[in-house]
Formats: C-alpha cells, structure tokens, sequence
C-alpha cells in the first residue's frame, strides 16, 4: 500500500510538471534581460560586395539599457577595448576597421575619472575583401560591459552575416 501511495505521488508530480512545461510552450518566448547580453548585433544578415575590392560595411549593435562598453580607445590601458575581427579563412577578411568615438562617461562613484565608452546603438565602418562567391561569416566582437557598480567579464560575441562576392 505504501508503495502504490509513493507510485501515485510520483505520477501526480510528473503529471504536473509537464502540465507546466505544456502551458509555458503556448507562452512566446521572454526576451532576456541578462547581463550576458550586454551587446546585440542588430544588422546586416546579409552583404554582396565586389569580388576582390575593398568595400565598406557598416556593422550595428546596441548595448543594453543602463550598460556600457568601452570603446575602441578606451581611456586607460588597462580597460579592455571593442575590438571587431573575422577568422582567417571565411573566404572573407577585414581590410580596416573605423571605430565610432566613444562619449565620455564618469562613474558617479570616481568623478575625476573620465571613461570613454558606447551605449544605445553604435556603428563599425568596416572594409572587407571577398572572394567570388556566398561566405557564411562569423565575425566576432570582443568588449567588456559595465553598469555604475562593476564590470563583467569580458565577452566575444559571434557576429553572422552572409557576404556574397560577385
């Protein structure tokens, strides 16, 4: 008898865990506020350029409200700068690279301390070389994120955009 009390007691608890996972599947999707997702690649998905030419490609992110994330020359050498790469063989490579200018920002904390940094939406000027052909591209932004308080450890984020050389 007490088995088949501690059997039904089992079934009871599975029963009402997948009625919970049924009812959050009907749900959309909630959008994450992590702080892991200090910065968002917004756009291009997609880029044709001429075969073999140097050509110009403005990359879009926004850093999350209440974040921000040094520049491309932060103000001291020890912070970490926004740095934007693409691997080696992607049939694809980075010719240059123009940073925004980051805004100046002061910690409320230290306000002799002037930081330079993005927030909101920022654009990299690239200039990429592709071969003749479609190149899935996976580029990479490396960064750091803060808040007022501290800062996160530093993160690379995949960049995707298909370039179609012609």
């Amino acid at each position: 008898m007490l088995q088949a009390g501690a059997a039904l007691l089992l079934l009871a608890n599975a029963v009402h865990a997948l009625r919970a996972q049924i009812v959050s599947m009907d749900r959309p999707p909630r959008p994450s506020t992590a702080k892991s997702d200090a910065v968002t690649f917004l756009f291009p998905e997609q880029v044709t350029v001429p075969a073999g030419q140097s050509s110009p490609v403005a990359l879009h992110f926004r850093v999350a409200q209440g974040l921000h994330i040094n520049s491309h020359s932060p103000s001291d050498a020890y912070l970490i700068a926004t740095d934007f790469s693409i691997s080696a063989g992607a049939g694809v490579r980075l010719d240059t690279a123009a940073y925004p200018a980051g805004a100046t920002f002061t910690l409320p904390a230290d306000p002799k301390t002037r930081l330079s940094v993005y927030t909101g939406e920022f654009a990299i000027q690239a200039r990429i070389v592709a071969a003749v052909g479609n190149h899935p591209v996976e580029g990479k932004l490396r960064y750091q994120a803060c808040d007022q308080n501290q800062c996160l450890p530093p993160k690379t984020i995949n960049v995707p955009i298909d370039v179609i050389g012609k």
